[in-house]
C-alpha cells in the first residue's frame, strides 16, 4: 500500500516544515508494518512536497495511525496536507528488469457487479 500526502509549503516556512517531516517520518518508520518512506518536494515548484510511505497493508498503516508517536509527531502534519486521495493500493509492480506482476485488488467487490 503507498500513502502520498501532498502538501504546498511557502517558501519562508520550508525549514519548519523539514523539521516537522523529518519527525513524522522517523515516528511511522518505527512501527511495525511500515516499508519505507521518503520526503519529497517538486522540481518544478519548490513549494509542492509530498511525504511517501510504503505500507505491507491497510491495517499496517490504520495501525500505525493510531500509536502514540505518529499521533504526536505525524498527525499534526498530516493535518495540513492537501485534501484528495492519499492512500493507494498497489495493482501492479515491476522490479528492475523484471516483468510487471499484477495484484488482485484487496477491495471488497463492488455490489453492482
Amino acid at each position: 500500500m503507498l500513502v502520498l500526502n501532498r502538501f504546498t509549503v511557502p517558501t519562508e516556512t520550508q525549514d519548519g516544515f523539514r523539521d516537522q517531516a523529518h519527525a513524522a517520518l522517523a515516528a511511522l518508520a518505527r512501527t511495525p508494518g511500515y516499508r519505507s518512506g521518503r520526503l519529497t518536494r517538486a522540481l518544478e515548484d519548490p513549494t509542492g512536497w509530498t511525504l511517501v510511505t510504503e505500507w505491507e497493508s491497510v491495517g499496517a498503516y490504520r495501525r500505525a495511525l493510531g500509536n502514540y508517536d505518529v499521533k504526536l509527531y505525524a498527525t499534526p502534519l498530516l493535518a495540513h496536507s492537501l485534501d484528495e486521495p492519499s492512500a493507494f493500493e498497489t495493482l501492479a509492480s515491476a522490479e528492475p528488469g523484471a516483468d510487471v506482476v499484477i495484484t488482485a485488488s484487496d477491495r471488497a467487490a463492488e455490489p453492482w457487479r
